[in-house]
């Protein structure tokens, strides 16, 4: 593979200086063979005026008209067709998978657009294969730490230095969960991207998907105080239960575990105007401003407001926006005072 950045894009190669494009302000292909004809037909009449001045022969001034007719049609026809020679070379590089290429688009025409439809399409390309590799690499990485620690656990076992004893195996099913939580995590991703995942809407009571999402968060943290409050009580969304509350269920999880064991986990829903809003806030260290937007991008973590405690995947909070997206709604982080983060979900209150 090329070495060039696909993320950066290398610039457009600089024009030589035979390289001639006078009609780059015209705003269309026709219009500049037009003016081609129209400066031939005069090369034409102006040879034959100056030869008979010079008193050339007439026979010979249609040839030396029709030369340099030639010779600049073909110098202006090169800088025409410049750019689809330049696209030609950067698909065959492209090709090979360097996403750094870019053409020169200098045009107004048809073929001038074409030239920054192309760039734009490479730079898009270059993008995603940057996500493709940032993917590989973060997969990798968040399941070898599961599975080197099971395999270290496994050949202490085998040899034994540790006897299977409870506290042993325990260890082991949670990098066990783990690793399936990551794989589920992964195949949710990948249906909601690829749109494989329908919603099944229904007019269901906010307050049916909210509780059973905070009985779940605390089961898991059975020490965890979740705060929930529906105001009106018999406030309705029209959504999908199950995938509502995978959401709710996530955003809790990470609520929980970013806050003080005795801080309380607010959970809220409520009407604003035509939305129904469900905030989720916790007592934590927060995220920093420049960071709000990035923690719903895959793998991302806000390394310097949240710590690692290895249980989370990265992968959450990208699915979150995924839903909330295909429910017609939004989804934000906010500072919360003094301290701490609320995700905010705004979901229509009315399915168009």
């Amino acid at each position: 593979m090329a070495d060039a950045d696909p993320g950066r894009g290398d610039p457009p190669p600089s024009r030589p200086w035979w390289d001639i494009r006078p009609l780059d302000k015209v705003s269309s292909v026709r219009m500049k063979f037009a003016i081609l004809i129209v400066v031939a037909v005069g090369i034409s009449a102006t040879v034959s005026q100056v030869g008979l001045w010079l008193h050339i022969p007439v026979v010979y001034r249609p040839l030396i008209a029709m030369v340099i007719s030639m010779l600049l049609v073909r110098l202006v026809a090169h800088g025409l067709t410049a750019p689809l020679r330049e696209m030609e070379r950067a698909v065959a590089e492209m090709a090979k998978g360097d996403y750094g290429q870019r053409v020169t688009a200098s045009g107004a025409d048809e073929v001038g657009r074409l030239a920054a439809a192309f760039n734009a399409m490479a730079a898009e390309l270059a993008e995603v294969e940057q996500q493709r590799k940032d993917l590989i690499a973060n997969v990798s990485h968040e399941l070898r730490t599961p599975l080197s620690a099971l395999q270290a656990k496994l050949e202490n076992l085998v040899d034994g230095v540790e006897q299977p004893d409870p506290e042993v195996l325990a260890v082991m099913l949670a990098q066990t969960e783990r690793l399936g939580r990551l794989v589920s995590q992964l195949l949710d991703l990948s249906r909601l991207e690829s749109g494989a995942v329908p919603l099944h809407r229904e007019h269901v009571a906010l307050a049916a998907v909210l509780e059973p999402a905070a009985a779940e968060a605390r089961l898991h943290r059975p020490d965890l105080r979740v705060d929930l409050a529906v105001e009106p009580p018999t406030l309705a969304v029209d959504a999908d239960p199950e995938r509502l509350h995978q959401v709710i269920a996530n955003l809790l999880d990470n609520a929980a575990r970013h806050s003080p064991p005795d801080a309380p986990v607010t959970l809220t829903g409520r009407t604003v105007g035509h939305q129904v809003v469900i905030d989720v806030a916790d007592h934590g260290p927060g995220i920093p401003d420049g960071e709000r937007g990035r923690v719903f991008e895959r793998f991302y973590r806000a390394d310097q407001s949240r710590p690692h405690d290895g249980s989370g995947s990265g992968l959450g909070l990208a699915i979150a926006r995924w839903i909330v997206d295909l429910h017609g709604g939004t989804i934000r982080a906010e500072a919360r005072e003094p301290h701490g983060c609320r995700m905010v979900i705004e979901l229509p209150l009315e399915v168009p």
